[in-house]
């Protein structure tokens, strides 16, 4: 449970094992056995430093509790003691699921809502479904984390609706010389999906890709 929880706190929180280390001052070897469960931290005041960083209980962290947060109190107390800072949190909606493949239905209501930190500049996140865009290392299950806007840059990941009511999250390429959209997969097992002249009124961008969380190191 300690390794998991470690190990879920650290992509929230967008750190490799590597920065994590460096953070608490271990070896990023040691932070890789630690989530696969092979070690436990050999005193308490490394689970106290990891617990006060995340801004969490060690009884969460350990897994003997399922409630995360400190009192704001404790962590101030901490904070003092140890130069370190909790990290800023935030909650951003899950509005369902998104094709990595072939378009599926859009799912406009929130079905629940993810922590993040408050670097992470997103307003709404999606599941990944399908295996499309694992090139750029979005896997199947994956949370997408989505800021909203109508229009990126071409090359950008976005999730675009397509034919009004289905959903996809590909690679996005407007050429307005050739009245043309091309959504491009991240694996070549997948043709690009393109768009032209009539259709575009069809297409609409609805957030682009800023960050994603995945259960695969």
């Amino acid at each position: 449970m300690f390794g998991a929880n470690l190990k879920k706190l650290r992509e929230v929180a967008g750190l490799s094992q590597e920065q994590l280390a460096e953070i608490i001052g271990v070896s990023k070897s040691t932070i890789g056995m630690y989530e696969q469960g092979k070690r436990m931290p050999n005193t308490n005041t490394i689970l106290k430093d990891i617990a006060t960083y995340f801004g969490v209980t060690i009884d969460y962290l350990v897994g003997f509790s399922g409630t995360e947060n400190y009192d704001s109190e404790e962590v101030s107390e901490d904070l003092s003691q140890f130069g370190l800072r909790p990290i800023n949190r935030k909650k951003i909606p899950v509005i369902g699921k998104i094709a990595c493949g072939e378009p599926i239905m859009c799912e406009e209501a929130c079905e629940t809502f993810v922590d993040a930190g408050t670097d992470i500049n997103a307003d709404f996140c999606v599941i990944a479904q399908g295996d499309s865009m694992i090139n750029a290392r979005i896997l199947d299950g994956d949370i997408v984390f989505l800021r909203q806007q109508e229009m990126v840059e071409n090359g950008e990941i976005a999730a675009v609706i397509v034919n009004d009511s289905e959903v996809t999250l590909k690679r996005f390429f407007y050429y307005p010389e050739l009245n043309q959209v091309v959504l491009q997969p991240e694996n070549p097992n997948f043709r690009p999906m393109i768009y032209m002249n009539e259709e575009l009124a069809h297409i609409r961008v609805i957030g682009k890709a800023v960050a994603f969380t995945s259960s695969v190191i």
